[in-house]
């Protein structure tokens, strides 16, 4: 990089890092002036940056050969593992079974076949050991979340392995993401895992040793293309279960909302609870019930909302059916999105609940007919009050309810879902008939 350019590069950082947290009471730097601190780092980084020859120089893609009746070597988290993957490979292997032979890799273990599929998400507990597997034999890989942040940082920064992280970073936004990084590593700025994780997805990697990829949404297809993978990228549903039969649970009260997952911050809780406290100005009957929810008695306390919100933590699949079933609506909101998918929100919809959900993502994809959505901004909490109200119509619901049903049957059946696997895995190079038949499958 020409001298000249690092202004402009110490311009980007100090907006970079303006928008990453650091205040007057938690500076970028431990001395005045972002130049004068930064300006050996960077001058040191730049003669150390491999030139762009030795950047394309790296080995090609692998790709095996596959025939007609391809074995697979699957790699997933499994049960009992806590893992909505786990719960997601347990609904899908039965029926992929019966379609092609299939070698389970136990935990941190090796399968064998044909061609390998990673189901890779962003928990480093459940997903480290397969990221290792997928960097010695490359393969097919499920993207169940485009954020990869978590992961990444777990992988390399949780191993003592800061070079790892820095290189991750600079991937995805050149030499002011590896600053950056500097800054989190020296404790000068938040952890961007922690405050802007989907601006530096660190999906790189993966995308690097994919043979194809399998997303369960149009957003994160564009996403992955936009990071420029030019390999084949099936769009596969999430499959859907079917309900078991369990007596419904249920709190007292009159529309009874349920919230169900593991809370973390892009669940948007305080925002939910405010917009509930509204609802139920109105409909003082109102119940909301929080699966999985942790930390929100200030919140509870602040709007007076006391026994209104029935709170849960982590339960069993059993119970989680239960729960769901007693509620008369399901809110799953999201911001921002790491672009996933929602196993309980399919869960909801096997049993026909109307949605209120963020509009953004997989979430923004659903049918309006199942789902209500509103967007993360400024108008948010008055909005979701008057979608509850929405909600608090039985009419409604039953209308919703049948769309529901009728989505899952069709777009969700696993049978379908199962097909549209077997035929990428089946595959060594995707040619016409296959885009084809997938292309069918999905309209």
């Amino acid at each position: 990089m020409p001298g000249e350019d690092i202004p402009a590069l110490y311009g980007r950082l100090e907006e970079e890092v303006g928008r990453s947290g650091v205040t007057a009471e938690r500076p970028l730097v431990r001395r005045p002036g972002v130049k004068g601190a930064l300006a050996y780092p960077v001058k040191k980084l730049l003669r150390s940056l491999p030139s762009r020859e030795q950047r394309a120089d790296r080995p090609p893609r692998s790709v095996r050969a596959r025939g007609p009746r391809a074995t697979v070597a699957y790699y997933s988290p499994m049960p009992p593992e806590r893992s909505g993957i786990a719960d997601y490979s347990a609904l899908l292997l039965p029926a992929l079974r019966r379609r092609m032979e299939v070698d389970v890799a136990a935990r941190g273990k090796q399968a064998h076949g044909d061609v390998a599929l990673y189901h890779v998400g962003n928990d480093p507990e459940a997903h480290g050991w397969i990221i290792e597997r997928l960097r010695d034999e490359p393969g097919i890989v499920v993207l169940h979340d485009f954020v990869l942040h978590h992961l990444v940082a777990s992988l390399t920064l949780g191993r003592k392995n800061e070079r790892g992280y820095l290189a991750a970073l600079e991937r995805d936004a050149g030499l002011p993401g590896r600053l950056l990084g500097l800054g989190v590593i020296d404790g000068c700025i938040p952890p961007l895992w922690e405050v802007r994780p989907e601006d530096f997805p660190l999906c790189g990697e993966v995308l690097d040793v994919a043979t194809g990829v399998i997303v369960h949404s149009r957003f994160v297809e564009r996403r992955v293309r936009e990071r420029g993978y030019d390999g084949q990228v099936w769009r596969i549903p999430h499959p859907a279960w079917t309900p078991p039969a369990v007596s419904p649970e249920r709190p007292e009260g009159n529309p009874v909302f349920g919230a169900f997952g593991n809370v973390n911050a892009a669940k948007r809780v305080p925002q939910l609870l405010e917009a509930f406290a509204r609802f139920r100005e109105s409909h003082p009957t109102a119940r909301l019930l929080l699966v999985g929810a942790a930390g929100v008695g200030a919140a509870l306390e602040r709007r007076r909302l006391g026994d209104a919100v029935v709170r849960e933590g982590y339960v069993d699949e059993a119970r989680l059916w239960a729960l769901l079933a007693g509620v008369d609506a399901v809110v799953s909101l999201r911001s921002p999105t790491m672009g996933e998918t929602s196993g309980s929100t399919i869960r909801a919809l096997t049993l026909g609940k109307p949605l209120l959900v963020s509009d953004v993502g997989w979430f923004a994809e659903l049918p309006d007919e199942v789902a209500l959505k509103v967007a993360p901004d400024e108008a948010e909490v008055e909005r979701l009050a008057e979608e509850m109200a929405t909600l608090a119509d039985p009419a409604v619901r039953a209308r919703m309810a049948a769309s529901a049903r009728e989505l899952v049957s069709v777009e969700h059946d696993v049978e379908r879902v199962a097909d549209l696997y077997a035929a990428a895995l089946r595959e060594p190079a995707v040619g016409e008939d296959v885009a084809r038949e997938l292309d069918e499958v999905q309209l």
